[in-house]
């Protein structure tokens, strides 16, 4: 296989990033295991109490995700394939951070229990902790030296169009529940408080971000690994409605226009990441010449 030259200039992953990465790794599979399989039992092993389940296993699957991501992304060397998922981490870590200091009553923090005090407190560390980390490594990796290298396949047509009309809807929808948390009673399908509105809005537009952001970055060799994120975390969204769907409020509009967008995420995100792997085992000429 032919290699370009620009690869080998492009600016490199930092060694301090790899190990924010791990550590965050690390803390999503132990978020994923309270908020998504323990979902019904957040009172005692989270940092705050969630009800309904479906919005800790709505959670919970992000972090599922997030996992996959990270991991993903520790195999590379190159910024440039890191840069999508770092700015991603960072929007919803920060809105994180921002939704948790605005309803810090609502945190196990005087807890009766040990697991669940403990929880909330190193919650609200690590929140405040990893986004200043993640905010940090960007910026230094902006301001590095070296360029991107060139792009070696640009998005086909259909998956544009497709990346496009998610953006559209969930940065506006993120947005809204983010701003004036009260809309979630005409936009969401199930019950949120104000402060899980903010949380889910913070899943939300972290993926919108990489909706928008493979639009700009435009090169399927960067968006294997959010793709491969994107239809897990569709997949564990079909998932938590079988299993904690009681509190979905069927047939409404918006229950409607949830599971038509829930229906595309999947499907978006495993024909992204198999067009991306198919085109990463072409040669560069032929590869360039089937964008």
């Amino acid at each position: 296989m032919t290699t370009p030259v620009a690869v080998t200039a492009g600016r490199r992953v930092a060694p301090g990033t790899r190990t924010l990465l791990l550590v965050f790794a690390v803390l999503t599979v132990v978020a994923t295991n309270q908020l998504f399989v323990l979902a019904m039992a957040t009172d005692r092993w989270f940092a705050w109490t969630i009800q309904p389940p479906l919005t800790a296993a709505f959670l919970g699957s992000g972090y599922a995700a997030g996992f996959l991501l990270v991991v993903l992304v520790l195999r590379t060397r190159l910024w440039v394939e890191a840069r999508l998922t770092l700015v991603s981490v960072l929007v919803f870590a920060t809105l994180s951070l921002v939704a948790t200091l605005l309803h810090t009553d609502r945190f196990h923090f005087t807890a009766a229990g040990e697991v669940a005090r403990f929880a909330a407190w190193f919650w609200l560390a690590v929140y405040v902790v990893v986004p200043v980390g993640l905010a940090v490594v960007v910026v230094r990796a902006h301001r590095s030296p070296g360029t991107d290298p060139s792009r070696r396949a640009r998005l086909p047509g259909w998956l544009r169009a497709c990346l496009l009309v998610h953006g559209v809807v969930l940065l506006p929808v993120g947005v809204a529940l983010l701003v004036v948390p009260a809309t979630a009673a005409r936009l969401w399908p199930w019950a949120l408080t104000p402060l899980t509105a903010q949380m889910v809005a913070a899943w939300v537009l972290a993926f919108g971000v990489v909706a928008v952001g493979a639009l700009i970055e435009d090169d399927l060799a960067r968006l294997s690994g959010p793709a491969l994120a994107y239809a897990v975390f569709g997949l564990l969204q079909v998932l938590a409605l079988a299993l904690y769907g009681g509190a979905f409020r069927w047939g409404t509009p918006q229950a409607t226009a949830y599971l038509v967008v829930l229906a595309t995420v999947p499907l978006v995100g495993a024909a992204g990441w198999a067009t991306a792997r198919h085109h990463a085992r072409l040669p560069l000429r032929t590869a360039q010449e089937a964008s």
